[in-house]
């Protein structure tokens, strides 16, 4: 339930930092993070992952962001200029990117840890009281602004966010075990046998990473963990056990502040695998999806390319250009094309007689006469030929594209034979 007065979470959202972890690769998404990091992989028609987290920001009221960035990051940093460089720094805003500079240490990132630890000499130039530490890679919509505000009623050192998940999927997560206080008492990251939690057998209480440090705190923990030669530098493996163990750690449910309609159930995603993007775009194309994106009150924000709108052309038997229970986005012409509970992100053109249903197609794919997709994702840039069938036959498809084991078949401009430029 949501108690604090606006005034005292904009006092504590002024006085925070957010650091935004985007430097991870996504190998489980295959071909769609050969050329990108994983936060800069598209949703959702016009979206990229990342901006989730940072639309959470500013939404809150965060304003000071610094977004740590390492694995292939042209195209995210690329994201960031177009569409995040609207803060204004006479004011204390920014959005900046931080690059892995080896500053400290003549070595790359070695743990999600490591990569604060790193940038220590930026952040505490920025003197902030509290720091929010934010995964760069997960869809979901939360008011980071109640997390502050518990974390200071409590007089934690350190906060996690937290959901239930059915036990079955928790060894995916770390997962906690607190006390009647919600104070942290146990963590184990990706434990091979969960522990439930209280009162629900089938449910294991999951780390969101999403932590929020007091400043000073986090400094001192940063440091003795960097003197620590056995440690892997990672919040999960060694941060948070040790401070567990020595401090005040409390656990923030995420149902007391996500953002959704009045008893809507939270809504959060690891995008981590082909299947999961999938899943998790097609959801959007149902008539009332778990994830909302025409919320008005907080909305998602991005770079947005200037594009006519989309258009549909052909009206005859067998060539009629529709699109149904579908997503399109600005750019697009759909020729003479049957679109079924698809999502076509911009710029896909569409030619006469193909059939597109249950795909996912992202940016710039042309897309030939009579191709027939089903359960595809078509990656950025692709040139499909005429003809192409894709979902109808799974030995045929597993030897031309990646293809998973519920029967989802990637595409990218690789398998193609095609040029990758659209990447860099």
């Amino acid at each position: 339930m949501r108690t604090s007065s606006p005034r005292f979470i904009s006092l504590l959202t002024k006085g925070t930092l957010a650091l935004i972890l985007a430097g991870g690769r996504g190998t489980r998404l295959k071909g769609l993070t050969d050329w990108r990091a994983k936060p800069a992989v598209p949703f959702g028609g016009k979206l990229r992952i990342i901006d989730f987290p940072l639309s959470n920001c500013l939404n809150s009221g965060i304003r000071r962001i610094s977004v740590l960035t390492q694995y292939k990051a042209h195209s995210l940093i690329q994201h960031l200029q177009r569409g995040w460089g609207f803060m204004r720094g006479e004011f204390n805003e920014f959005v900046d990117i931080l690059p892995a500079q080896q500053r400290i240490e003549e070595a790359w990132y070695q743990g999600t840890a490591d990569a604060v630890y790193q940038n220590l000499d930026i952040i505490r130039h920025v003197e902030p009281e509290l720091v929010l530490v934010l995964a760069g890679d997960h869809i979901y919509k939360m008011d980071y602004g109640e997390m502050l505000a518990e974390h200071a009623a409590c007089g934690a050192d350190m906060s996690i966010a937290c959901l239930d998940v059915p036990i079955e999927q928790a060894g995916a997560f770390g997962v906690m075990q607190v006390d009647a206080s919600q104070r942290i008492i146990g963590f184990e990251e990706k434990p091979a046998f969960p522990v439930p939690s209280p009162g629900k057998p089938n449910y294991a209480l999951a780390s969101m990473g999403v932590y929020v440090f007091n400043a000073t705190f986090l400094y001192e923990q940063l440091l003795r963990d960097a003197d620590d030669s056995r440690s892997s530098h990672d919040f999960g493996k060694d941060i948070i056990p040790h401070v567990i163990r020595h401090y005040r750690v409390f656990a923030h449910r995420f149902a007391d502040s996500h953002v959704g309609s009045p008893g809507s159930k939270p809504y959060w995603r690891d995008v981590g695998t082909v299947d999961a993007y999938w899943e998790a775009n097609i959801d959007l194309t149902r008539v009332e999806p778990d994830l909302n994106l025409y919320d008005e009150e907080w909305p998602i924000w991005t770079y947005q390319s200037q594009l006519p709108p989309a258009k549909f052309v052909f009206d005859d038997d067998g060539r009629r250009g529709m699109a149904v229970d579908s997503i399109v986005s600005g750019g697009c012409i759909v020729s003479g094309t049957r679109v079924c509970r698809s999502i076509l992100f911009t710029n896909v053109h569409a030619h006469s007689y193909a059939e597109i249903t249950d795909s996912v197609i992202l940016p710039d794919v042309s897309i030939g006469r009579y191709v027939r997709l089903n359960k595809a994702i078509v990656d950025k840039g692709c040139v499909l030929p005429e003809g192409l069938e894709v979902g109808f036959d799974p030995e045929v498809d597993a030897r031309r594209f990646y293809l998973t084991e519920s029967g989802i078949a990637l595409i990218t401009p690789q398998m193609l034979g095609q040029d990758t430029h659209f990447f860099r």
